[in-house]
């Protein structure tokens, strides 16, 4: 079974979300912000749904292959950008995750998957679901830092720096530091439960914890050279790429073609 519906859905999505940022950048128009925030919802609520009716016909959560991971992840990194947007007004960071949100539908959309609705056994664990949630919100609360860094990059060689950018992604680094922490706790206790080890050195397990590490050092810079900012802002992308390499880099590395975490 093919994805079933999702081109519809992604266009209606894509639609609405496309609605919310020219609607954030219209100057003139009264209550901008509440139409902005109208069809970031809508389309939030439209894809939400497709990701509930997927989890009913599959009759089975849909996070065992890359691109039902991409769902979550497009899903929450709109959402989070919709929160900074409504928090902080940043316009700019509203367009920039929907934009991210659309590109990874977008490749759903061009490398359809097929679907089975059975579970391996090891994925049949009541850590499976809190795991896999756990670290797309990481990843997508990640993502959000590593997109203010590339705009604070961008304001410190137009020479327009304002400190307030890496308060805010530090805000971000916190809490999906916090996540990315736990998921690596649910996987070892998962891995516990299935394979009678909590860790193994599998490919995934070591870009998982090089990703951990690369995020730790970010905090750990902040923390001891808090001035060096351009610094932190290329950390936080070198960081990023790593995670990329940890959640689907890896199914290309020939050392990871027998893992039991490379997504199929």
């Amino acid at each position: 079974m093919t994805w079933l519906h999702f081109s519809e859905i992604a266009i209606v999505s894509g639609a609405f979300w496309l609605l919310a940022i020219l609607f954030s950048y219209l100057p003139k128009l009264r209550n901008r912000r509440r139409w902005a925030t109208f069809f970031t919802v809508s389309g939030l609520l439209v894809f939400g749904s497709y990701i509930a009716y997927l989890w009913i016909l599959l009759a089975r959560p849909p996070m065992r292959t890359l691109g039902e991971t991409r769902l979550w992840y497009s899903f929450f990194l709109v959402l989070i950008s919709l929160f900074v947007y409504l928090r902080w007004r940043y316009t700019w960071f509203l367009a920039y995750g929907i934009f991210m949100g659309g590109l990874f539908l977008l490749i759903n959309v061009v490398k359809p998957e097929t679907h089975s609705q059975t579970l391996m056994p090891a994925l049949q664990s009541p850590w499976f679901v809190p795991h896999v949630i756990v670290y797309m919100f990481s990843y997508a609360l990640l993502a959000a830092a590593s997109l203010i860094a590339v705009k604070g990059l961008y304001l410190q060689w137009k020479g327009s720096w304002q400190s307030g950018i890496i308060t805010l992604a530090d805000n971000f680094v916190y809490i999906g530091f916090a996540f990315l922490t736990l998921g690596l706790l649910f996987g070892a206790l998962w891995a516990k439960e299935a394979w009678g080890h909590y860790w193994t050195w599998d490919p995934k397990e070591t870009w998982a914890f090089l990703t951990w590490l690369g995020y730790m050092l970010y905090l750990h810079l902040r923390y001891h050279k808090p001035q060096k900012y351009k610094l932190h802002l290329w950390m936080l992308a070198l960081a990023f790429i790593v995670l990329l390499i940890c959640w689907f880099g890896i199914n290309y590395l020939p050392s990871a073609q027998n893992s039991v975490h490379v997504y199929s």
